[in-house]
């Protein structure tokens, strides 16, 4: 109303309308306890907004609490899983490593054993073919001194028959025939 009222020149003054002046006054001060009221309400409600926004405040501050914990004890849990996934590999690994410290023990256990087989079928093998050279020679002499034995036999043999032809036989006449012969 003042800044659409008609101004007086040179002096700073603005006429107004005294009736639409005093309806407004009278609005203000109609409204005024109603605005004023709601303004204490605002600040009744402003103690409950606040407790709240305080109440609000410290459940979030619990729920991250309670968040971070959790993490937490999530992150302990990755970590004790992880330290026993570590201790059950070196255990796996160290079962593995005796397993295979055995396998080859008993892989030069057997093989000695093998060895000493091997060694006792060679031997063996030599004391076989010792016994059968010796029968060989045993057999060969026996078969040579029966030839032996015979061939005596037989000498023996022509030997008496010669001197039996020579007994038998008349007395050569002609020297010198006998001698050609």
């Amino acid at each position: 109303m003042i800044l659409y009222g008609l101004r007086i020149p040179l002096t700073g003054r603005t006429l107004v309308d005294e009736e639409k002046l005093l309806e407004q006054l009278d609005f203000i001060r109609l409204s005024l306890p109603t605005v004023f009221q709601e303004a204490a309400i605002i600040l009744e409600q402003k103690e409950e907004i606040l407790l709240e926004a305080e109440e609000y405040g410290q459940q979030v501050v619990e729920a991250a609490q309670a968040k971070r914990a959790q993490i937490l004890a999530e992150s302990d849990i990755i970590r004790q899983a992880e330290r026993e996934a570590d201790q059950l590999r070196r255990k796996v690994q160290q079962e593995c490593d005796a397993l295979m410290q055995d396998t080859l023990a008993e892989i030069e256990r057997k093989q000695r054993v093998c060895q000493q087989e091997l060694e006792e079928i060679r031997q063996s093998a030599i004391a076989q073919a010792e016994e059968i050279e010796d029968g060989a020679d045993q057999y060969a002499d026996g078969v040579l001194e029966n030839i032996e034995q015979d061939l005596k036999d037989m000498l023996r043999i022509i030997t008496n028959g010669r001197q039996q032809l020579r007994t038998d036989a008349p007395p050569p006449k002609n020297s010198s025939n006998s001698k050609k012969r």
